[in-house]
């Protein structure tokens, strides 16, 4: 699957929309029985009789005798975990213990933590980082749920939970962020980037800690559009070229060269700038924009009420902006020593009514084919507002090199935008980063 068929499937996705994150009761992080060696798919079909395609699911596998499940999930998606854990332990009689954990940090930990039994039994990955753990033999296949997965999910969903041909993931939210704002400071949503700095010379105020637009200017995800839209990419048009990095192009360095130019209207450092930091401003009005992800929604209802306006990110020079994103989705670790249980909870916490509470808890916008319809997500103006970003927006690489770019680029934009670095310098240094990673070192 190229790049190019990716965009169009979560073009495709987006179009069909706008139609329509216990148990073993330790104190270690896993479950301290758990086994070194990872569970074979033998044991997590043996009360359903089948292994592979064609299976029969859902009912026919039942969790195993006393199982309890450590489930690793986002701070900010707590209540949707506990909400499910509850529906779960009452359906099933398996106990589950909800272990915080950011979910960009989580195949790292599973990576330490797995092989030892220390890890959950069921985690939650941006698909961007499912290559990495697949490759090292870290997940189980979404083998029992495949079929019913692949019907009900959209086809970017599913493209986003595969890896090398192999489904693993259960997706339950799709995501990218787009321009949050205040209708009681900014009346119309700027069109441009250039507007923004417009608008923000007329609001931002330093000495009263007062920004006209605020989002994480040293993370490379939030920074994408100041690459890709100007002509910069990553990996090679088909996403899977680890040698083919254009993110020190003429056209990412342009794109670049705007990005510094909002220092302007947003005069702090990198490093003061994180979510809380953020969200605190911007639900109290010293913040007029947010470029944010839909997890920020429910929060920010609640703050703004109808003051509360999501529009598309910005031009930048004149043309679209691209923006990343991401299928936020469940795994089921290999170690685990329940993996019925597991994956029990993987489809549970992954289908339709899961997606529609997550919504309606959180603000996340679905992959389930019949959540996309029901009424909650169509009559949502916000969902809809998400739609109209993720049709430009591009899914993130999930080759195991992807995790090779994070902490260079992260590295180079505050220096490009606390110390004024140029452009070329930092992104040069950052690719050369990378293709060391790539070709000597492993992926972090």
């Amino acid at each position: 699957m190229n790049l190019k068929k990716l965009m169009v499937l979560t073009a495709s996705f987006s179009m069909a929309m706008s139609i329509t994150a216990c148990g073993s009761n330790n104190n270690n992080g896993g479950n301290a029985a758990a086994t070194n060696a990872p569970a074979g798919n033998a044991v997590a079909t043996d009360n359903a009789g089948t292994n592979g395609e064609n299976t029969p699911a859902t009912d026919e596998i039942v969790p195993e005798e006393g199982a309890s499940l450590v489930i690793w999930e986002s701070k900010e998606e707590r209540a949707f975990a506990e909400e499910i854990a509850k529906q779960f332990t009452a359906q099933y009689n398996v106990p589950i213990k909800i272990e915080e954990v950011a979910p960009p940090d989580q195949v790292g930990k599973l990576t330490q933590d797995g092989p030892s039994g220390l890890a959950a039994d069921v985690i939650l990955i941006p698909h961007d980082n499912l290559g990495k753990a697949a490759s090292a033999s870290l997940l189980l296949p979404n083998d029992i749920f495949g079929e019913q997965t692949k019907a009900e999910n959209t086809e970017a969903s599913i493209v986003g939970s595969s890896y090398d041909g192999e489904l693993y993931g259960y997706p339950r939210a799709a995501e990218t962020y787009a321009l949050f704002y205040n209708k009681s400071l900014v009346k119309e949503a700027p069109k441009s980037f250039d507007d923004v700095i417009a608008f923000s010379k007329t609001f931002t105020d330093k000495a009263k800690n007062r920004y006209g637009i605020m989002w994480e200017v040293g993370n490379m995800y939030f920074n994408y559009p100041f690459i890709a839209t100007t002509g910069g990419y990553l990996f090679g048009k088909d996403g899977t070229d680890k040698d083919d990095i254009g993110l020190n192009n003429e056209g990412a360095i342009k794109g670049l060269t705007e990005f510094a130019k909002l220092k302007e209207v947003l005069p702090i450092k990198s490093g003061d700038i994180n979510p809380d930091i953020k969200r605190s401003l911007f639900n109290t009005g010293d913040v007029a924009m947010d470029i944010t992800g839909p997890w920020e929604l429910a929060g920010y209802k609640e703050a703004l009420g109808d003051n509360l306006g999501i529009a598309p990110v910005p031009t930048i020079d004149g043309k679209t902006s691209i923006t990343f994103s991401g299928i936020k989705i469940f795994a089921v670790n290999a170690y685990t020593q329940y993996p019925n249980a597991a994956k029990l909870y993987a489809r549970f916490a992954s289908g339709k009514d899961a997606q529609l509470t997550l919504n309606k808890l959180i603000g996340s916008v679905p992959t389930n084919n019949e959540a996309l319809q029901d009424p909650q997500i169509t009559g949502d103006p916000y969902v809809s507002a998400f739609a109209e970003q993720a049709k430009n927006s591009q899914p993130m690489p999930s080759i195991p090199e992807m995790g090779n770019v994070w902490s260079p680029v992260n590295a180079a934009l505050p220096e490009i935008w606390d110390n004024n670095a140029d452009p070329k310098a930092a992104m040069d240094k950052a690719v050369e980063q990378i293709k060391d990673l790539n070709n000597g070192a492993s992926a972090q």
